[in-house]
């Protein structure tokens, strides 16, 4: 078996090893090294050239080596192997904190105090209890389901929306157009964890945020496109949404004038919510492989069609 490898980061001593820990045996090859092209079983990668998958012949799975797969659907000549989505642990677990780190700072309004530790104030606000604060997690998936399940287990009021039926315990499911209006209306602070399609593309714009309750707060960690970032700016100046963390933009890095930095309304993170840990991206890379070797179909397949 013959892996090639592809990514952008400046430290691939980790991912090396990785491979070797949980793929030994296996010969790695490390883009721009190809070598002979008929070689090569898989390909675990990030944003290939154009037609560089194309030109494996023997090529039985891609794996993408981010959650999302947009780098790879841009691909006009994108062959016909599936395509396998990163689900890894550590890449789960780090979306799970910084999604209970953000709903907590606005459930306990830390915006609000930290201005006031600015202004030297000190004055205790209005407090709530986690079951009276309600939240909404758009998505349902991998990462979705467990924030989901955590913040439950904070107590909060949670519910989820997906766009077919899902049934989670402690938590009341809303699938659909038709339950997307109910979702939002029972939804204080409102987190996206959609896979981006063209049915999701803009969903956060102003006709979504005039179905939430009047002082919304909203969690974005799921892809830029998914936000519509002027319907968010005149939201907030109306009231409408009371706060915002964004962890992802239609234009990465953040352009130093954006508006968003100086929002005293905004929390900025710099696409950092989820990140894979080497070891565990590629353990369950090479599961993935052991059950193909098996015979058995691959878990976390992209479908086109549906769009993730």
């Amino acid at each position: 078996m013959t892996l090639l490898f592809k990514c952008d980061h400046t430290d691939i001593e980790p991912w090396l090893a990785a491979l070797g820990a949980h793929l030994p045996g296996r010969e790695i090859r490390i883009y721009p090294e190809v070598g002979a092209r008929e070689d090569i079983d898989y390909a675990l990668v990030y944003a290939p050239p154009p037609g560089l998958l194309a030109s494996l012949p023997n090529l039985k799975a891609i794996f993408s080596l981010w959650a999302g797969v947009d780098h790879l659907r841009s691909d006009p000549e994108l062959p016909a192997a599936p395509v396998i989505r990163m689900v890894e642990r550590s890449m789960t677990a780090s979306m799970t904190a910084h999604v209970v780190q953000q709903v907590l700072d606005l459930h306990t309004q830390a915006l609000d105090y930290r201005a006031q530790q600015a202004a030297r104030i000190w004055r205790q606000r209005d407090l709530k209890a986690p079951w009276e604060r309600r939240v909404g997690l758009l998505g349902l998936g991998t990462l979705g389901g467990d924030a989901a399940e955590k913040l439950a287990a904070l107590r909060f009021d949670v519910a989820g929306w997906s766009r077919s039926p899902k049934e989670m315990s402690g938590m009341v499911c809303y699938h659909g157009e038709d339950g997307l209006t109910d979702f939002l209306a029972r939804t204080d602070i409102l987190v996206c964890l959609l896979p981006m399609t063209e049915a999701t593309r803009g969903i956060l714009d102003r006709a979504l945020f005039a179905r939430l309750p009047r002082g919304a707060a909203l969690v974005n960690c799921a892809r830029g496109g998914h936000l519509v970032e002027d319907d968010l700016l005149a939201a907030l100046d109306e009231g409408q949404i009371s706060a915002a963390a964004l962890d992802v933009f239609g234009e990465e890095p953040l352009p130093a004038d954006h508006p968003f930095w100086g929002h005293p309304r905004v929390v900025v993170t710099p696409h950092i919510a989820a990140f894979s840990v080497p070891d565990t991206a590629i353990e369950s890379v090479a599961a993935n492989i052991r059950r193909m070797e098996a015979g058995e179909e691959p878990l976390h397949v992209v479908d086109f069609e549906r769009g993730y």
